[in-house]
């Protein structure tokens, strides 16, 4: 089996992902394990969704690129690229990823802040007198 290539994006994290046939590590750029980047346990559970959903979280090697964001933005990312990536190497995944809801892009960003406001929807205190 080749290196499968995929990408995952969530509010400013990207993640790219290439999965290989391995024992079931996951590497985080280039050094790091999902346990020592993620140390809470729900982002840890996050990431290991789709492969845990499959059945197949000891068969591939997974090696990570994680930019942008925050923890959750990133292991959401990094969630949506496994799941891109299993889908790649068996197309028979994919009703059941989707069905789960790993396959769908979560597109909400950051609303600009406007100008003459404090945040992007706040406003200053009104004052009648």
């Amino acid at each position: 089996m080749e290196v499968v290539n995929t990408i995952g994006r969530r509010k400013a994290a990207v993640a790219r992902v290439y999965v290989s046939e391995g024992k079931g590590n996951i590497v985080i750029n280039k050094k790091r394990s999902v346990e020592e980047y993620f140390t809470l346990p729900t982002l840890q559970y996050i990431v290991k969704q789709p492969l845990e959903l499959l059945g197949v979280s000891g068969q591939y090697d997974i090696k990570v690129n994680l930019v942008g964001g925050g923890f959750k933005g990133q292991a959401e990312a990094l969630r949506l690229g496994i799941a891109r990536a299993l889908v790649e190497i068996n197309a028979e995944n994919k009703s059941q990823l989707r069905a789960a809801g790993f396959l769908t892009r979560d597109s909400r960003e950051v609303e600009r802040k406007k100008p003459g406001r404090p945040k992007a929807r706040k406003r200053f205190q009104f004052s009648k007198r």
